[in-house]
């Protein structure tokens, strides 16, 4: 079995066996939806709410290496936790608890993506609002695969609604006037 889908259902199968709430973005969702790109770790999205997180974090710890020194109060002050999976892959715990992010996890179907390898991955939607929103270099060039790939099959008035939504809170217009310019030039003969 590949390495980053072993990762993944480790962690998959951890969080289900405690009613977590949770899905798989970044690397591994842009291979569902977009054009195949290599990736190194697993990114996940765990809903755990304003409060709470220090339990999820303890947990997640308790079972999974750190990959770095003191993540716990890492993860509690940027909410991200960072964890190698048992055969060395990281994988990148993004503590969610937005309401976005809530859709988000709600959204998220299963995917197989080989034979007994079944993640809950995010919708193309949340994938290229979340990529948009992130703004890389790389984030950018995975968005273009998605909208080569899924071009008449996104819902733009949620991609545009939730980006708007999340643009404000940084007062950004840049972003979605970048992503307007985007969908033209593919749109373009």
């Amino acid at each position: 079995m590949n390495v980053l889908f072993e990762a993944a259902l480790e962690f998959q199968h951890f969080c289900r066996d405690r009613n977590w709430r949770h899905c798989i973005i970044g690397g591994l969702a842009a291979i569902r939806w977009g054009e195949p790109r290599g990736t190194r770790d697993v990114d996940v999205s765990l809903l755990t709410g304003f409060g709470d997180e220090a339990r999820y974090v303890d947990a997640i710890l308790a079972q999974f290496e750190a990959r770095i020194h003191d993540a716990r109060q890492f993860a509690l002050e940027n909410r991200v936790l960072l964890v190698h999976a048992a055969n060395g892959i990281p994988i990148d715990v993004a503590l969610a608890a937005i309401p976005f992010e809530e859709r988000l996890i709600e959204r998220a179907t299963p995917f197989a993506f080989a034979p007994g390898v079944s993640l809950a991955t995010c919708s193309a939607e949340d994938l290229v609002i979340l990529k948009v929103f992130a703004g890389r270099q790389q984030d950018w060039v995975a968005v273009e695969g998605i909208l080569a790939r899924q071009r008449t099959g996104l819902d733009w008035t949620y991609i545009d609604e939730q980006l708007l939504r999340l643009c404000e809170l940084r007062e950004d217009t840049e972003t979605l006037r970048h992503l307007q310019q985007l969908r033209r030039s593919l749109d373009a003969p």
